[in-house]
């Protein structure tokens, strides 16, 4: 495991420390969670964005093309 050193304004230190007390977790877990999350929602945004890349629209419209025109069912309109 590595360690690294980081400078919070002491407000959000102090707020830090209150969730992590509130969540019964240190402030170490909390930190690494967080930067985990962040991670994860960045990397989630650019696998969306290669996927949007490949798409191809001739092929989505012909795919809805084949969608029957019904009326929706009772409690989906």
């Amino acid at each position: 495991m590595s360690a690294m050193s980081i400078r919070l304004p002491t407000s959000l230190h102090d707020h830090v420390r209150e969730l992590a007390e509130k969540e019964g977790i240190s402030i170490n877990q909390l930190v690494a969670t967080a930067l985990a999350e962040k991670m994860s929602a960045l990397m989630t945004v650019e696998v969306l964005e290669a996927r949007a890349r490949r798409g191809d629209r001739a092929k989505f419209l012909a795919a809805l093309a084949k969608v029957p025109d019904v009326p929706p069912d009772e409690g989906d309109e």
